[in-house]
């Protein structure tokens, strides 16, 4: 069987993850590296031994020797460069957010599901074999029916230099800046952790109210071209078809959390925790007997398909697989609510 040839598609701080991640999957070949910056294209490929290198993506879909694209590029560069890449033909598995807005990412999905083409997205905590175990338990009725939902994603850049000093580095301070195309904590990571908790729970919210807050940071709250506009902290309340209750909430002042993602189920019969971080996992069950104890259990977790594998299976088999672009749309739906909600509420509109 033929490889499955993928060009990577933005060649920033990311684009290594995508490519070793390929690399080490025997069905791959990646054969090709694009970036509006050539020099940066040119030296990605070198070090990731890359043969062919283009500074255009338009030259590369002329050259046309690939059959999927790593979309790698800046979020407000998605929906262009994927809808170019689509009406040529090609499968795609992009970064996440799919497109800043549902109006785009629903275009995306549209677009795909048209020309039959194999399209994903890497909402990358999937890949967490905790969270696919959770999900398993809960779907099979082990903690009974859900009642109330606890996520939260910390992250404490804007307390600690353990990333470095976000007062200096554009990689950070873009990421403050509406004018630099951010939607804030809750556009950067909040789309990870309303996946982890819609996922593990097998059900979406169908109402919500939501909270956005940008904290002053800097004097005329401004770093040079960078106006530090962009939501740091964001409190979701939602409401879930069976009834359930939950609270989704993001920050970047979380202080002591590099990068933890921690969601708690509670059901009618038992309760699952689940803590992510960068270096460690736990799960852990309160089910059964143990209720009436209060007594937690560790769960042990199976290894599971990482998004890239499932990738390239899906478009060697031409058969798309989860997260599809469809669901990434259905998710930036739920956060495009979040900021109108927000924006309503703070105009001292609606309920508080």
């Amino acid at each position: 069987m033929s490889k499955v040839r993928i060009l990577v598609l933005g060649t920033g701080h990311m684009a290594a993850n995508h490519a070793r991640a390929f690399q080490a999957d025997p069905l791959v070949e990646v054969v090709a590296g694009v970036d509006i910056d050539e020099t940066r294209a040119r030296l990605f490929c070198e070090q990731n031994g890359i043969a062919r290198a283009f500074g255009d993506l338009d030259e590369a879909i002329a050259w046309g020797e690939f059959d999927a694209v790593a979309n790698v590029t800046p979020d407000s560069a998605h929906y262009p460069t994927t809808m170019r890449l689509l009406a040529a033909g090609k499968h795609v598995f992009c970064e996440k957010p799919l497109a800043e807005t549902f109006p785009l990412a629903d275009a995306m999905a549209n677009a795909a599901e048209a020309g039959g083409l194999v399209n994903m997205v890497n909402l990358t905590y999937r890949n967490v074999p905790a969270l696919q175990k959770a999900r398993a338990l809960i779907a099979a009725g082990e903690i009974g029916e859900v009642r109330h939902v606890e996520a939260s994603y910390r992250q404490s850049w804007l307390v600690g230099n353990h990333w470095g000093d976000w007062q200096t580095l554009p990689m950070w301070l873009w990421r403050l800046s509406e004018a630099h195309g951010s939607k804030g904590v809750l556009g950067d990571v909040g789309i990870h952790i309303l996946d982890f908790t819609q996922y593990a729970v097998g059900m979406a919210p169908v109402s919500l109210q939501a909270r956005l807050k940008t904290f002053h940071k800097a004097p005329g709250d401004r770093i040079g071209d960078y106006p530090l506009d962009a939501n740091d902290s964001a409190l979701l309340s939602v409401a879930f078809e069976n009834g359930a209750l939950g609270v989704i909430h993001a920050s970047r002042f979380m202080t002591g959390y590099a990068n933890t993602l921690k969601l708690s189920v509670y059901g009618t019969l038992g309760a699952i925790e689940l803590d992510h971080g960068s270096a460690f996992t736990t799960i852990r069950m309160c089910s059964g007997t143990d209720v009436h104890t209060q007594a937690w259990r560790d769960v042990v977790s199976e290894p599971v398909r990482t998004n890239y594998q499932k990738f390239a299976a899906a478009v060697a088999a031409g058969r798309n697989d989860e997260p599809s672009f469809r669901h990434a749309a259905d998710l930036q739906r739920v956060l495009d609510l979040c900021f109108d909600e927000a924006s309503t509420r703070s105009a001292g509109i609606g309920p508080l």
